[in-house]
């Protein structure tokens, strides 16, 4: 009876410390997350930038397919898509809700070629230089971007990318406290155990090993109910939030359970290390007091 008390209280502790353990990790699995898909997400928001390229009135059906297959051709353009006069007027009265072509009486819009770029070269340095490039040839009005709408999405990107990794700092130093306390807690309830097997002789590596064994299946039962927690999540979230889908990539989710499950095994086997050197090195009166 007072083994299946004990074999209880034992299991109840190894349940206790791995909820505790997996929380922390869900944590670090988030943060790792958002920081492996920072890059893919700062590549979408960069592709997202249009460059507009205005053609003049007189150009030839020649110079414009001249044109069209120059740009389509290199390298920084992703897509090129024709916008005619009648388009870019039917996309202003929607977006005005009024057809300035009838208190004008004429369309004043110009067809144009609307360029999506690469994100290698959706900064101010390159744009310039397509910009000079596009402008010398022939059958173009002016190229026109958002100036500013590209170094905010480069400002806030670096600023999230620093915030990610202050917060992924502070989480690692908050997790090792936390599952520190949860581990020293479960071999405090064994401290006599310890000093006992001390005093016979046993050698500090062959009293550690248990524990340490014990705590690394902690480490690794709370890295699996983790990465469960984080792919059930994810397609939760799918049914929401479509663009989620992003996240649930292999080249993405599969690193990410990796930090997870490794990050479990290190932390626990460390402080399970650290806790059982602290209560070996104590003497018989502190044991008492602790």
């Amino acid at each position: 009876m007072a083994k299946q008390k004990k074999k209880r209280k034992i299991d109840l502790l190894f349940i206790t410390a791995c909820i505790s353990t997996s929380l922390v990790l869900l944590l670090i699995g988030i943060v790792a997350l958002l920081l492996l898909t920072a890059n893919d997400l700062s590549r979408h928001l960069k592709q997202e930038m249009t460059v507009e390229v205005v053609l003049k009135e007189s150009i030839t059906e020649a110079q414009f397919t001249s044109l069209r297959r120059s740009i389509e051709a290199a390298p920084y353009c992703a897509v090129c898509s024709y916008i005619s006069k009648d388009d870019a007027l039917k996309d202003m009265t929607r977006v005005m809700g009024t057809d300035p072509s009838q208190f004008l009486e004429y369309n004043p819009f110009y067809a144009s070629l609307n360029l999506r770029l690469e994100a290698d070269y959706a900064c101010n340095d390159s744009l310039k230089m397509i910009e000079k490039r596009i402008s010398s040839m022939e059958g173009v009005r002016e190229v026109t971007w958002q100036k500013d709408l590209l170094d905010i999405i480069n400002s806030n990107i670096r600023k999230v990318a620093c915030i990610l990794l202050i917060l992924a700092l502070i989480l690692s130093l908050v997790s090792f406290t936390l599952i520190n306390n949860t581990i020293k807690l479960t071999i405090y309830a064994q401290r006599f155990i310890l000093y006992s097997m001390k005093l016979v002789g046993a050698k500090w590596s062959f009293i550690r090993k248990p524990f340490i064994i014990r705590n690394l299946w902690v480490g690794l039962a709370s890295a699996t109910l983790t990465c469960i927690m984080i792919w059930y999540g994810l397609k939760i979230g799918l049914r929401y939030e479509p663009w989620l889908i992003m996240l649930a990539e292999p080249k993405i989710i599969i690193p990410v359970f990796v930090v997870v499950t490794l990050i479990g095994l290190l932390i626990t086997g460390i402080c399970a290390m650290h806790s059982v050197n602290r209560f070996l090195r104590m003497k018989s009166g502190e044991l008492h007091y602790v």
